[in-house]
């Protein structure tokens, strides 16, 4: 295996420590392990160590140039390797930057289209100096637009899906000097391996069922199969436009939201062992097992008139449910629920706090859907075997 060899500067580091600028540390450290990571590329590349004889060599070093890059946390600068021939190219500035410079980029626009804030504006300085221009911009712009749209119009064709979540979030886009509220819809997939992959991506005006089957037909267009299993919330255009576009496919109700909904119309005074009953429900692996509990919870509890309304709704969607028991108990633990693609939408709502109302849909597109080609990436490295 590759080392990475460090060079630290121990002085800078300690003194950032005792004067407790973390930012310098967090630089420092970035700087550090960036520096050795092109180093280890170069020595990839070249298919030679520093000062050895290798008849596989393909080219030799040239020193190094430096270049800066700008992260969330201020703009470093780099020792950029070269080689003789100049056919040498490290990957550091494509793989590193391009959420950074999403980020960057929407807090940009917001400067320049005159709608940010104190705070926005005082970020903006610290990562890109006091001068912000509309070429700077433009060439960020360049730059992560066809990487962002590739990626979200990618085939799907080449991975079968069986159990496909999906969830819609709402951010806060300007328009014609209006702020209004959109809908961002995200579909993840799961296949049989357990790897998961972001399959879609849409910033549509509200969440409705054409909206939602005008997502799905996309989908399909890129090549989607039907799966097995659409996992979302109980949002009724979502269930009509799943039934409409995936003949055959079932739906599971996100069962965490359900019991949720259920917990909520049980009176505080009754909720302790009637919430135990509820979930013994949903602590089986059997089909049978679930309606055997459900049965019988809904006799115990039939006489209480404070639990009718909650009685009710699990009577009206319990079947939705557990719709997840149908398939392998291996699977069970991963698609019973949205609560996989709810962590994913908390990582992009924490960037989107930062800018708080986005100047143009397209920059909210650009910005999520880097933090979505950022999170693919993880997943994709990720050795994923369900057993």
């Amino acid at each position: 295996m590759t080392q990475l060899q460090f060079n630290l500067n121990v002085d800078l580091l300690k003194d950032s420590v005792i004067n407790s600028n973390i930012d310098t540390v967090m630089k420092a450290s970035i700087v550090l392990v960036l520096n050795a990571y092109m180093e280890m590329e170069r020595d990839e590349y070249l298919q030679a160590s520093a000062y050895e004889r290798s008849d596989d060599r393909r080219d030799y070093r040239n020193g190094y140039y430096d270049r800066e890059l700008l992260t969330s946390i201020g703009r470093i600068q780099l020792r950029v390797p070269r080689t003789r021939e100049g056919e040498f190219s490290t990957s550091v500035f494509q793989k590193y930057a391009r959420c950074d410079q999403a980020f960057v980029l929407s807090m940009l626009e917001m400067v320049i289209n005159g709608v940010s804030t104190r705070k926005v504006t005082k970020v903006v300085e610290e990562l890109c100096g006091e001068n912000v221009s509309k070429s700077f911009v433009s060439s960020l712009t360049e730059r992560l637009e066809p990487i962002v749209n590739e990626w979200a119009k990618r085939p799907l064709n080449v991975q079968y899906y069986p159990y496909i979540f999906v969830d819609a979030m709402y951010i806060k886009v300007r328009e014609h000097n209006r702020v209004v509220s959109k809908a961002v819809y995200i579909a993840t997939g799961l296949c049989e391996t357990g790897q998961r992959d972001v399959i879609g991506l849409k910033i549509d005006h509200i969440e409705s069922f054409e909206a939602w089957q005008g997502f799905f037909q996309d989908l399909k267009s890129r090549g989607l199969q039907s799966p097995k299993l659409v996992i979302s919330d109980a949002h009724e255009g979502l269930k009509k436009a799943i039934q409409r576009e995936f003949i055959g496919t079932s739906w599971q109700r996100c069962s965490v939201h359900f019991k949720r909904n259920i917990i909520d119309k049980i009176p505080k005074k009754e909720m302790p062992q009637v919430v135990v009953d509820l979930k013994r429900i949903f602590n089986v692996v059997k089909f049978e097992d679930a309606k055997s509990f459900k049965d019988e919870f809904m006799k115990l509890y039939e006489n209480n008139p404070k639990l009718d309304k909650a009685l009710k709704t699990l009577d009206e969607g319990f079947e939705d449910a557990i719709q997840y028991l149908n398939e392998p108990i291996k699977f069970h633990t991963f698609i019973h629920s949205t609560n996989s693609l709810e962590r994913l939408n908390q990582e992009i709502r924490r960037r989107e706090r930062v800018i708080r109302i986005f100047p143009n849909t397209q920059s909210a597109f650009r910005l999520i859907g880097a933090i979505l080609m950022d999170y693919a990436e993880e997943q994709a490295k990720k050795k994923f075997v369900i057993k």
